[in-house]
């Protein structure tokens, strides 16, 4: 029997319609904000976490389709998100719950994309749309929900020019810099409390992910976090013990700021170590090339491969451009691989301690595969001080 909550869902519904720029439609119920979205349409291969995919700025100017059939189930709570506000653009789902439930739960997923504004839409078949985006690659997209428009949710989806050549690193990043000290979260405590110290580190925001920089202070990093622009002699003048490159969204070519500041960073034996976007800005500054992938890699299941030792680590991915391994110069190493389609995850610069990863080794999708890179970092920068 349907329960009230479940039967006001249903009768609330409105329609909605997805279209892609070749011309492929989707008829589906809107259950997030009346209005449009347009963005580059992708997806994401994870069953669970899509309350942090929601919020993490990685996904900025992005409609993210989930494939898992089920999303909702465990409802939103105001913990788990990677920053203070929905950045997907949209939410593409095959089927919402009519009940959620989480000992954690404060509000359910429809009603969070009501009050953050965000447009989404359920009951198309993903699995035909995951194809599309398979076959013929990121797709820009529109979803209009309430009054919907074939025709101009066509003429939307093909006027968004798609992320190559995109900034977006300094529109997503804070704008004044900060400090960090929150540790990971814990089942009796919550999250905790940086205590004691041992590393001056500063983190470049690109449109960094809260977690990142909790497993930081978990390894005794008191950071302060820039903004993307911030020049280097800013941030050499605080005399970090380290300093890192956050993840973020968009094209990292256009962001000759960023580009320069490591360049001029990588002049010092400072310790250097970027996730996501800083990798691929650390292989820029270094003389390597990025290129714009096919459809990108979206998921909590990516197997990637520890080059030194044939290791494999199940790692969380998320992102459109990678490093073109063939063009690495000899300044650079590849130290891990994707066992998905043989990209380049991994480079450790060979005459600097500088080393960058591209997926999310904060996501713990393994649950802990890809933490050593944290650790790596803090060797670095002990063998730095000795």
């Amino acid at each position: 029997m349907p329960t009230q909550e479940s039967q006001q869902l249903l009768s609330s519904l409105q329609p909605a319609i997805l279209v892609l720029e070749d011309g492929s439609v989707f008829h589906g119920s809107s259950i997030g904000f009346d209005g449009q979205a347009v963005g580059e349409v992708v997806f994401n291969t994870a069953m669970t976490g899509y309350q942090e995919i929601l919020t993490d700025p990685s996904y900025a100017k992005q409609i993210v389709t989930l494939t898992y059939p089920h999303i909702g189930n465990t409802g939103i709570n105001s913990e788990d998100v990677e920053s203070d506000q929905v950045w997907a653009e949209g939410l593409i789902i095959r089927d919402l719950p009519l009940l959620h439930s989480n000992w954690r739960s404060e509000e359910s997923l429809s009603d969070y994309l009501k009050r953050t504004k965000k447009v989404a839409i359920a009951d198309i078949d993903t699995r035909r749309l995951t194809r599309i985006l398979r076959d013929k690659g990121a797709q820009s997209g529109c979803i209009i929900a309430g009054d919907i428009d074939e025709a101009k949710a066509l003429e939307l989806a093909k006027s968004f020019p798609g992320l190559k050549g995109m900034d977006l690193a300094k529109e997503v990043c804070a704008k004044e810099q900060y400090t960090w000290k929150q540790t990971s979260w814990d089942l009796v405590d919550g999250y905790g409390e940086l205590e004691n110290p041992k590393f001056k580190v500063v983190a470049y925001d690109y449109g960094v992910k809260k977690n990142i920089l909790r497993m930081l202070a978990d390894r005794g990093c008191d950071l302060t976090v820039v903004p993307a622009q911030t020049p280097a002699k800013d941030v050499l003048a605080m005399n970090p013990d380290g300093v890192f490159l956050s993840n973020g969204p968009g094209d990292p070519e256009p962001c000759d700021y960023a580009i320069k500041a490591i360049q001029d960073i990588l002049e010092t034996d400072v310790p250097v170590f970027g996730i996501c976007l800083g990798h691929q800005l650390l292989a820029l500054a270094s003389g390597a090339k990025s290129i714009k992938m096919k459809f990108g890699h979206h998921g909590a299941n990516h197997p990637v491969k520890i080059l030194d030792n044939d290791r494999v680590m199940i790692t969380s991915q998320n992102h459109g451009f990678a490093v073109d391994e063939k063009s690495l110069p000899d300044t650079l190493k590849a130290t891990h691989r994707s066992l998905f389609d043989d990209s380049l995850q991994g480079i450790h610069r060979t005459d600097k301690p500088a080393f960058s990863f591209q997926g999310h080794p904060e996501a713990s999708p393994g649950p802990n595969d890809a933490s050593p890179l944290f650790d790596h970092f803090i060797e670095l920068m002990e063998q730095a001080k000795a």
